[in-house]
């Protein structure tokens, strides 16, 4: 569980940048390279960092629990002086590999976020905008506007996920959220992929007909 000591130990980037005057700082972060099915997803956000706007709990999406995330989205939401959230499907990502199909989505993010920030920290991806991007290893971990960002990316593409368990429900999707696990591997074994599968991720479990 993040104490307040975790929460205030992430602003090191974001207080070095307002030291020297910049006051709209971004952060980036991506869900869903990994996954077999669902989009990636990815969100910017731009939050206040004055200290009595600092939301207390905010840490790398990964180490939350569900409510505890759930919780703490709709909090950034409501603080943030601006968001934005792009998406790309299972299709496009097949087209252009996940790689490409993260940085268009983290462009997009920067190009239409309603605030034009200042510089954006991205947690360990490089992208060409028209502001300074730092790129931090393990940023979501390390940068209090990263995590933010991670967690709004998690919640989203969660609840996207969820909605797909009800229209396929034989994949597990509301549990696994589209990644491999033993239970969802065997079922495109089974039955074959849904239309939400990335063909470029499953080859090897499906036969050559169902791709």
């Amino acid at each position: 569980m993040a104490t307040r000591h975790d929460t205030m130990t992430m602003l090191e980037y974001e207080k070095a940048y307002l030291a020297e005057g910049v006051t709209l700082i971004g952060g980036i972060d991506e869900v869903g390279r990994g996954p077999l099915a669902g989009p990636v997803v990815v969100a910017c956000v731009i939050m206040p960092l004055s200290t009595e706007d600092i939301i207390l709990g905010v840490n790398d999406s990964k180490k939350l629990s569900e409510k505890k995330r759930e919780q703490l989205y709709d909090l950034i939401l409501d603080k943030a002086i601006a968001y934005r959230i792009e998406s790309m499907d299972e299709k496009e990502i097949d087209q252009i590999n996940i790689l490409q199909a993260t940085k268009t989505c983290m462009k997009r993010c920067v190009d239409n976020i309603e605030v034009k920030p200042q510089v954006v920290l991205i947690d360990a991806v490089n992208i060409d905008v028209d502001c300074k991007v730092e790129s931090i290893i393990k940023g979501d971990a390390k940068s209090y506007s990263i995590a933010c960002a991670s967690i709004v990316a998690k919640v989203y593409r969660d609840r996207l996920m969820q909605e797909y368990d009800a229209i396929y429900p034989q994949y597990g999707f509301a549990s696994n959220k589209g990644y491999g696990s033993a239970k969802h591997i065997e079922a495109i074994k089974e039955i074959g992929p849904c239309p939400i599968h990335r063909r470029s991720f499953i080859k090897n479990f499906v036969s050559a007909q169902e791709k």
